[in-house]
């Protein structure tokens, strides 16, 4: 690995920044990240960043060319599954972060096998259905692990729209709430990434005690 800093001086520049006793309790936790498109992915990269100890990657589909303009992947990346590739990335960002991937559609049936050992679950979908399953699922069978989602990101309205709110003592909302895919000109990449941003820094509130109110 020549070139690349021992995993003893990557954890000391991250302590230096976030404070030792904070960087431990990302380094501890385990995060699920369910959907690896245009928030998964910009999830995944910041939390990797952070030292985040383990992710959990959840994706069926592979790298399209519709896909590069919002999600971290690479061109050389397309007809690769998200969950391989996306897993390359991180690696090349955090060689040391310990990733377990499932390429397989979340269902009803088998979300629960893929989520165990989470502290905490993103989800990260497009379709509102498997954003309800999801929701719905967690909270009714795992009342206890913090989940994190999120409604209305869509479009070209003010990034200062999107805000984190908490729904439950477990549960938090990122979004507008509001917005549409089909309401306006799509997914916008600056606007999916603030929506991304919030998710992985209510990750982090949470994993260092801070909460919403």
């Amino acid at each position: 690995m020549d070139g690349i800093p021992s995993k003893e001086e990557m954890q000391t520049a991250l302590e230096q920044r976030h404070g030792k006793r904070v960087q431990k309790q990302f380094h501890a936790a385990t995060v699920a990240i369910c959907g690896l498109g245009g928030l998964g992915s910009n999830i995944a990269v910041s939390l990797a960043r952070a030292g985040v100890g383990k992710l959990i990657l959840i994706d069926f589909d592979t790298v399209d060319i519709t896909n590069l303009h919002r999600q971290q992947y690479k061109a050389t990346q397309i007809g690769i599954y998200k969950t391989d590739a996306l897993a390359e990335n991180i690696k090349e960002i955090a060689p040391y972060i310990s990733v377990e991937t499932y390429t397989q559609r979340i269902t009803e049936d088998n979300f629960g096998s893929f989520l165990r050992g989470a502290d905490i679950v993103c989800e990260a979908f497009d379709q509102a259905e498997a954003k309800a399953m999801l929701v719905n699922g967690v909270l009714s069978t795992m009342p206890h692990t913090y989940l994190i989602a999120a409604s209305g990101m869509a479009g070209i309205a003010s990034a200062n729209d999107i805000r984190t709110r908490k729904i439950t003592e477990h549960f938090y909302l990122c979004g507008d709430e509001i917005s549409d895919v089909a309401d306006d000109i799509g997914l916008v990449a600056p606007r999916v990434a603030v929506c991304a941003a919030h998710e992985a820094h209510m990750v982090l509130r949470i994993l260092a005690g801070q909460y919403e109110p």
